[in-house]
């Protein structure tokens, strides 16, 4: 009902922003920053959450407009009550990331209605700026950065308004006050984050990552067809020297031995790399150099370029992170990486790894689940028992069942469809529909049904075909599966089915394509060249970002404090370091203080010289009286003789409280006034 009859008082016609009294246009200043601010959160909300948003401020701008009343305190409780059940329900619970910025949003829209006192404007302002913190929950990027930044102007802008009460200052000089305040601070912030500890991952949340790796430490058919539309970036690599072809950028992720039928997962345990494992691992060529920053996941370890093994020489040196090689040639880290890595490492394309003989743990990697994929088995053993196979070796093995795929008119498809109980058995004899997934995890069904041991191993491969700022990018669109199988006398050896059936994917090195949105879908249909030079400028300035800002790590303050001519920087360097910044800033700020102190505003400066020369005619005036009150009492105890010195008193009134009133006003009035006030006095 409150909300009809804002919209049946709302005006007729737009008066004009200028036309505008002070309290609505500061308020509708105020809802527009607040709007600007939760706008990126949409994406992240229930759409009743969203809906509610959108109502409220809608609803607070109405009552700006109309100068209508503001709901009952009853009103906004019942509809925060309905709020906090609908986040119980949608959320499940009150608390966590999701829940919390839900209520945020809710609580920030809500107090818009209960703008009724300075106080209450300072609640808003405050919320402001945490719910600009809880944006960096989500992203990290320079366009997020860039928004927020924005907001902050508006909020302090808002925030120099509330401490103007009187008048009507324009927007611009509240805006450029606070942009003044902000150049002002922005030494302090700087000194903050060059020395300031890191400590931990800033943005990171238990059990809740900020980023995703596009993988999983399993795999069932069909899981990985949305990751291989996902646009987003992976990881950056930069290779020092010479840049390997795309069907070499094999960069590995988990390797899943045990299958259920169904789903196919890891071996458990951390399988370190035992000293056996280790001298069964041979390099062969000359290493490659690379640098890869790594985006936050939700996975334990890190998907290196195929093979970096674990040498002093080789291996990533990652600060507050412990590492370790597994047998299987996973890199394990002892927790999820919740924050952007970035760190050097060496690889080694050429290699050889795994047991040259039949060894009991290899038995494990030929295990299937006897009550699945009944066909496929017996397809297997049909073709085992071949007299030209039936002593072949696994090469021999792996050669023939690459020849059924080929000849088999399998299709390589982002949309496979769903599969059931029975996925191998549809997939090798019916459909024949299906991506990396569905062609690595048939084949090794297919493989350990013949005794051949092997095993899916997940990751990406390829990366965008141009490097952007001399980092090739890798995506998530960029995850692959391929095949592991054992050869007597070689070991392990990469077989890549995918290869087979769409070459292009392999050879190229190309991701799958993503689902574009609307804007980009419009700017691909009109210049698909001028949409990836937009995409790549984008990416080569958020890269930098990342590498400048993101990445400032405590090596980097270290290495400041070294190049300022600390030897050997500690951790109480870097303390002395900041308090001593911090103490010099604030004697600083104290003289400054000291010396400000002296100086007056303009107008206070002016009703102080008016005051005093009204006194000499024996006019008494208070401090806080204005010079339309001053008027009047000039011409209570002066009469027809003061009311020159009256008309002037109130020129001044409307000068600096008119609808477009000035802050000062002009050198000439004082003269005319104190010319008055001297006259009257001869009098």
């Amino acid at each position: 009902m409150a909300l009809t009859s804002s919209l049946r008082l709302l005006p007729s016609a737009w008066p004009g922003w200028r036309h505008l009294p002070r309290d609505s246009r500061d308020t509708l200043f105020q809802l527009a920053v607040i709007g600007w601010t939760i706008l990126p959160h949409f994406a992240h909300l229930a759409p009743w959450c969203i809906a509610l948003t959108a109502l409220m401020l809608l609803w607070r701008a109405q009552l700006a407009l109309t100068n209508a009343p503001l709901p009952s305190r009853w009103a906004v409780a019942g509809v925060l009550m309905i709020a906090a059940a609908l986040t119980l329900w949608t959320e499940r619970t009150l608390f966590g990331k999701e829940a919390g910025v839900t209520m945020l949003v809710v609580l920030m829209a809500l107090k818009t209605l209960e703008l009724r006192a300075r106080r209450d404007a300072m609640v808003v302002f405050f919320l402001g700026f945490f719910l600009v913190l809880t944006n960096f929950l989500y992203s990290q990027s320079l366009l997020t950065a860039l928004a927020m930044l924005l907001s902050v102007w508006g909020l302090l802008t808002a925030l120099v308004l509330a401490h103007m009460p009187v008048g009507k200052p324009p927007l611009r000089q509240a805006g450029l006050l606070a942009v003044r305040a902000a150049v002002l601070g922005a030494p302090l912030m700087v000194a903050l984050f060059l020395l300031f500890p890191r400590i931990g991952p800033l943005w990171g949340m238990p059990h809740d990552a900020a980023g995703k790796t596009g993988l999983s430490g399993t795999m069932q058919m069909g899981a990985m067809a949305a990751i291989a539309n996902d646009d987003e970036i992976a990881f950056r690599i930069r290779f020092d020297g010479r840049v390997p072809p795309p069907e070499a950028m094999y960069f590995r992720g988990p390797v899943l031995t045990r299958f259920d039928g169904r789903e196919w997962t890891r071996q458990p345990g951390s399988n370190a790399m035992t000293p056996r494992l280790r001298s069964e691992l041979q390099l062969l060529g000359q290493p490659l150099r690379y640098e890869m920053t790594l985006e936050a996941s939700r996975l334990a370890l890190l998907p290196l370029l195929e093979l970096t093994p674990d040498r002093i020489d080789a291996a990533p040196q990652l600060d507050g992170l412990s590492t370790w090689l597994r047998g299987d040639l996973q890199w394990q880290t002892e927790r999820p990486v919740a924050e952007r890595l970035r760190f050097q490492a060496s690889a080694w394309l050429l290699h050889r790894h795994g047991p040259r003989q039949m060894t009991l743990p290899l038995r494990e990697h030929v295990a299937l689940p006897p009550d699945h994929n009944p066909r496929t088995l017996q397809w297997a053993a049909d073709l085992r028992n071949r007299p030209n196979l039936a002593q072949a070796d696994p090469r021999t093995l792996v050669a023939a069942v690459l020849k059924h795929l080929r000849e088999g008119e399998y299709l390589y498809t982002l949309e496979p469809g769903t599969y059931g109980k029975h996925a191998v058995d549809e997939f090798w004899f019916d459909r024949k529909l299906g991506f990396c997934e569905h062609f690595a995890a048939s084949v090794v069904v297919v493989l350990r049904a013949m005794d051949v041991p092997s095993r899916v191993v997940t990751g990406y491969q390829g990366t965008d075909p141009s490097p952007v700022d001399g980092y090739y990018i890798v995506r998530q669109s960029n995850a692959h599966a391929w095949v592991e199988y054992w050869q007597p006398g070689e070991g392990w050896l990469r077989l890549d089915p995918t290869a087979t059936v769409s070459p292009n994917r392999i050879m190229r090195g190309t991701s799958l394509p993503p689902r574009q949105g609307l804007v980009a879908d419009a700017l691909g249909s009109v210049s698909p060249q001028l949409l990836a030079r937009v995409r790549s400028a984008l990416e080569a300035a958020n890269n930098r970002w990342n590498q400048w800002v993101m990445n400032y790590s405590r090596g980097q303050q270290f290495r400041l404090l070294q190049s300022l001519g600390v030897a050997s920087p500690t951790w109480q360097d870097l303390a002395i370091a900041l308090i001593s910044l911090l103490c010099a800033g604030s004697l600083a700020g104290a003289g400054w203080a000291l010396w400000d102190r002296h100086r007056q505003d303009p107008w206070q400066r002016l009703q102080r010289r008016i005051q005093q020369r009204l006194a000499q005619l024996q006019v008494p005036v208070q401090p806080h009286e204005p010079p339309r009150t001053r008027a009047a009492r000039v011409r209570e105890h002066l009469g027809p003789s003061g009311e020159e010195l009256a008309l002037q008193l109130e020129a001044l009134d409307r000068a600096r409280y008119a609808q477009r009133g000035r802050p000062n006003v002009a050198h000439g009035w004082w003269k005319r006034f104190a010319a008055l006030a001297a006259a009257s006095g001869r009098r």
